[in-house]
């Protein structure tokens, strides 16, 4: 792959310079899994009364279905579709948004390589590596359960403590914390989409910091929106076109990294380029690579090209990953369903604990779909109660702060972590773990109200 175009990236500091960022959900919460289902090529939002469920999970639906879906989505054109439509369990993946922000942990090590680094600008490479390497699984085109309004999901895995929570349903925000002996992350995601009738655009309206602590650098990141094409015609993928811009708050440096759009017979589709600049917004090292792949770094001169007597060397290359796996699923992602990167005495909000998630994991679909419902309608009946009661909910391990932060995408609340998880961390982190078997006895309760 030949050294990336200079002026592709060059003109979005202008255009983005006030731009505070997100990662995409996952980065942040998933961009790829709003409304996708992979290779299906009709869809019964109904659940399919006269197939069997080995058929409905293939997603062979009769032609009538399928023209009853459209009907039914195409008054929808042109409008946010977040969290308006209620869809069949048919096409979810057993894993909820706040999992799927955690994926981005999956090689949180880049993060630790890029604390440790003295070179500003390979400091960047590291970082910015890591933000690409989270869209491999948002590739996938499951769409994940959306929390319940208080729902958790807690990780201790790999030195790396976790803890998210959904904050709002209306609408939607999750927020993230994480934390190891090198970096500390936090995010504040709220997804804004577009249905454009067989595509949805995906508009990551968010903020996105880690803050390293060798020496005290606070990085933020930018993504490029995502797009799911073929969503009622055709087989369903992901493209990822635009610009990602992660900027070193400390220094004014940045890396810019352009995401070529998909063209005719795939050409471009899943390339990166860009540069990492210095403050004077002078490229110091060229990145190249495929967010499915790998992603390599070469130092530059000024004019983009790379230095004589250097050579091309890799920040990132994907892990190995499950063959046939039905869900798509990396090694990592399945550690997040399991309990064995769960901390002791886990929350009974966590996201592991629902009882639709679970079912749907064990290839109950009928009971997975029976058991969405009942939540939906009983965090409902919660918000009825709340507005009676003239009572707000208010997260528990994060908190809603004054500042209003503008995003390429619309302005956001900004939340920050309150710290309380840490003191709670500290007194039960020597209980016993809970197992898969003792799923089906321990109850899902992210609830305001006791019933």
């Amino acid at each position: 792959m030949g050294s990336p175009k200079k002026n592709q990236n060059k003109g979005f500091f202008e255009a983005m310079s006030s731009g505070i960022s997100m990662l995409g959900s996952a980065m942040h919460r998933s961009v790829n899994g709003m409304l996708g289902y992979e290779g299906v090529e009709v869809i019964n939002p109904d659940g399919g009364k006269e197939d069997t469920e080995e058929e409905a999970h293939k997603g062979r639906w009769k032609q009538e279905d399928r023209d009853s879906y459209w009907k039914m989505m195409h008054k929808y054109i042109g409008s946010d579709v977040t969290s308006m439509v209620t869809l069949p369990v048919i096409i979810f993946e057993p894993m909820t948004m706040l999992q799927k922000m955690a994926e981005l942990m999956e090689y949180s090590y880049l993060l630790d390589q890029a604390d440790e680094c003295e070179d500003p600008y390979l400091r960047l490479v590291y970082a910015s590596s890591w933000a690409i390497s989270v869209y491999y699984a948002f590739q996938r085109t499951w769409k994940p359960f959306n929390p319940i309004l208080g729902e958790t999901f807690e990780m201790d895995h790999g030195g790396v403590q976790f803890i998210s929570e959904q904050v709002s349903h209306h609408p939607p925000v999750s927020v993230a914390h994480a934390e190891n002996q090198h970096f500390i992350y936090d995010l504040t995601s709220k997804l804004k989409t577009k249905f454009l009738g067989n595509s949805l655009d995906v508009y990551p309206v968010g903020r996105t910091r880690v803050t390293l602590k060798r020496d005290g650098v606070v990085l933020e990141l930018v993504p490029p929106l995502s797009k799911v094409n073929n969503l009622i015609f055709g087989r369903t993928w992901v493209d990822v076109p635009g610009e990602m811009v992660m900027t070193n708050l400390t220094t004014g440096d940045k890396a810019v990294l352009y995401f070529q759009p998909c063209g005719w017979f795939g050409a471009g589709r899943h390339e990166v380029d860009g540069y990492v600049y210095n403050a004077a917004e002078e490229p110091k090292i060229l990145m190249t690579g495929k967010w499915t792949e790998s992603m390599s770094y070469q130092p530059c001169d000024l004019e983009g090209e790379p230095l004589p007597g250097t050579e091309m060397k890799q920040s990132w290359q994907l892990a190995d990953i499950p063959e046939n796996d039905k869900f798509q699923y990396t090694h990592f992602a399945h550690k997040l369903n399991s309990f064995s990167t769960a901390p002791r005495k886990l929350l009974a909000s966590d996201a592991r604990l629902r009882p639709d998630r679970y079912a749907l994991e064990k290839g109950e679909m009928s009971k997975a779909g029976a058991e969405k419902t009942i939540l939906e309608e009983r965090q409902r009946a919660e918000k009825r109660t709340r507005e009676a009661n003239g009572d707000k909910f208010v997260p528990r391990w994060f908190q809603l702060t004054e500042e209003v932060t503008s995003t390429p995408w619309g302005d956001l609340e900004v939340y920050e972590f309150n710290g309380k998880y840490n003191e709670y961390r500290k007194t039960n982190n020597t209980l016993d773990v809970i197992t898969n078997q003792d799923v089906k006895s321990t109850e899902f309760n992210p609830w305001q109200y006791t019933s």
